[in-house]
């Protein structure tokens, strides 16, 4: 009888040990998640979180999780989050996870050339998972029509930011318009341009008046913007 129990007492303590196991990785793989959840707000498109199974038994008993990103991680497509205990036992595990961004991009309609200034007609936007996409990619038309490649591009490429150079819309050595403005004003004087700019490009400019140097924003309209 006294056996019979022991062993009952043993398969208890086993078998809360097991649980308290189970519920310590849901913990992690939940700290994971929120952490890539917090990470990925404001990200064009529409995120989808799967996380993966964690590949381990058990985890020593902890009190306090902390997520990170691993050095290198990028937050999308197929990657991993680091969880880490701080107590009472110091443990750090990687929990895998499938991070898809669906949204629109811009593709070539056409082979483009070097040099060649993008018209309408010559991209269209296609929506799809971005995280399978290099950084940097166009997200509307608006953000390419205008602009000139710097390199060829074939058709049904996507195309990126780095692609793509902005008209100037400053040149160095002509006379700017000059608008500073701030809460309840805006002064408006000229100078001479010290460098080629585009649009939200920084222009720096030598003042008329005190020939002094100031730098600011290039606006579509040809003058240069200082906030203060």
């Amino acid at each position: 009888m006294l056996l019979r129990c022991f062993i009952l007492l043993c398969a208890l303590l086993l078998d809360s040990t097991t649980v308290a196991a189970a519920a310590e990785v849901d913990v992690v793989i939940d700290t994971a998640e929120r952490y890539v959840k917090l990470q990925t707000q404001g990200m064009p498109g529409e995120v989808k979180i799967t996380m993966g199974r964690l590949d381990v038994e058990r985890l020593p008993p902890c009190s306090a999780h902390e997520a990170y990103a691993p050095p290198g991680t990028r937050l999308s497509g197929r990657t991993h989050i680091g969880v880490r205990c701080l107590g009472p036992n110091i443990w750090s595990v990687l929990v895998p996870v499938q991070i898809a961004v669906t949204g629109n991009y811009v593709v070539t309609a056409r082979p483009l050339g070097a040099g060649q200034t993008i018209q309408e007609g010559d991209i269209t936007v296609v929506a799809g998972d971005l995280s399978t996409l290099p950084s940097g990619i166009v997200g509307s038309t608006a953000e390419a029509v205008g602009k000139t490649l710097r390199n060829a591009v074939a058709a049904g490429q996507p195309l990126r930011n780095d692609q793509l150079i902005a008209p100037l819309v400053i040149r160095q050595g002509q006379t700017v318009r000059v608008i500073s403005r701030g809460t309840g004003f805006a002064v408006s004087s000229e100078g001479r341009a010290l460098n080629n700019a585009g649009v939200g490009q920084v222009a720096q400019v030598r003042m008329n008046s005190s020939g002094q140097t100031v730098s600011g924003i290039a606006q579509a309209d040809g003058t240069v913007e200082i906030s203060f």
